[in-house]
């Protein structure tokens, strides 16, 4: 499905990775409409990403195999590095967007910060400390490891911040809500906006 923005610009890219470790196919659409198609070995991490897709009005389709007789680690990890890549393949030259992004996301007892800066300048930052080391299978240290080569990828600062929670799910899935909503936002186009959004004229 292509999907147009205001400017009448298809934002899309898609991709594949395949190494000894895993085998990823991935497509998006920034200016979508939160349609997502996840097909991977990790099933929290599709849940994140499904609830990521529709609440960032994305359309993300992933299929992805990986070496989870292991642990999940790299499967996480690569479908991050992909995301990323197609997040900057698909947002181009970055002409007239936002840029900027500041959202939080409550989940119930947890609260959770998501700020962006679309800057070519890949940096991460993240605070949250979580009542418990897994969700079923999960291990939540996979979280950041996810959204640092997220960002690492996508060549973005992104700054991450639970505020509070007690429940270990409603916060990783507070960081995935706020992260779709930023992302859409930074990435939508204003028309007051002439060029790039930086005074250096690039991006």
């Amino acid at each position: 499905m292509e999907s147009n923005n205001e400017a009448g610009v298809v934002r899309k890219a898609g991709l594949s990775r395949k190494t000894n470790e895993t085998d990823i196919k991935l497509s998006l659409a920034v200016d979508g409409s939160g349609v997502s198609g996840l097909e991977t070995d990790v099933p929290f991490l599709n849940h994140m990403l499904d609830l990521f897709t529709k609440h960032g009005q994305f359309d993300l389709s992933v299929q992805a195999r990986g070496d989870i007789e292991i642990d999940d680690h790299h499967t996480v990890e690569d479908i991050g590095i992909c995301l990323g890549q197609a997040f900057r393949e698909a947002l181009g030259d970055k002409k007239g967007i936002k840029r900027y992004a500041n959202v939080f996301i409550p989940m119930d007892e947890a609260l959770a910060q998501v700020v962006i800066d679309i800057s070519n300048r890949p940096h991460f930052e993240y605070r949250a400390t979580y009542p418990s080391q897994q969700v079923g299978s999960f291990s939540t240290e996979l979280v950041h490891e996810f959204l640092w080569k997220f960002a690492l990828e996508a060549r973005i600062t992104l700054h991450v911040i639970v505020h509070y929670g007690s429940n270990t799910h409603h916060m990783i899935e507070a960081i995935f809500k706020a992260l779709g909503r930023a992302l859409d936002e930074a990435t939508l186009i204003d028309p007051r906006v002439k060029g790039v959004p930086s005074t250096k004229g690039v991006l």
